[in-house]
């Protein structure tokens, strides 16, 4: 079973000062207290964490929004996904989701979608949800496939470069 959680212990153990000195992933996973690959202290993750926990200490309220672990079994951390933040004014929230290397081709990305939708749909607030996605990234095109994605433009993301944008409605519409 999937399950989704914020530990800000997780983040903080990536981010924290001992990794910056270059310390082993076996320490992360001590300060921590759940299963990490070494997906989880790439430059990248640790880039990620520090700027998820400095959106959360700028706007606290920001926090349930933000990225959380994708835990199966024995708190083994296999992935992150969250909302980039709150709603913006039209009630829009942009899901991003990664997979740790050894566990892609299993269905736990687009059982991390599904939990996305199902937690925007409950949120009173949120009317669409958005996942923007590089037009040569074919495994996670084909994970947002079947939920009702439908492609709505194009962005240039400073991080990621070129990005087809695809929004959903984060509730169906009624019946006519």
């Amino acid at each position: 079973m999937l399950r989704m959680m914020w530990q800000t212990r997780m983040a903080n153990a990536v981010t924290g000062a001992p990794l910056r000195g270059g310390a082993t992933r076996e320490l992360a996973i001590r300060a921590a207290g759940v299963s990490l690959t070494e997906y989880f202290v790439t430059d990248r993750a640790k880039w990620l964490w520090r700027f998820r926990l400095d959106q959360m200490a700028a706007d606290p309220g920001r926090a349930r929004w933000m990225a959380r672990q994708a835990v199966v079994g024995d708190r083994s951390v296999l992935g992150h996904a969250g909302f980039h933040g709150p709603p913006d004014g039209v009630g829009m929230v942009e899901i991003g989701y990664a997979i740790a290397p050894e566990f892609r081709r299993r269905g736990y990305a687009r059982s991390t979608v599904a939990e996305l939708l199902r937690r925007a749909a409950t949120e009173p607030a949120v009317t669409t949800v958005r996942a923007t996605i590089a037009p040569d990234n074919v495994a996670s095109l084909a994970t947002i496939s079947g939920f009702g994605f439908v492609e709505v433009g194009e962005q240039w993301d400073e991080e990621d470069g070129r990005e087809i944008v695809f929004e959903v409605p984060a509730r169906p519409a009624p019946p006519a």
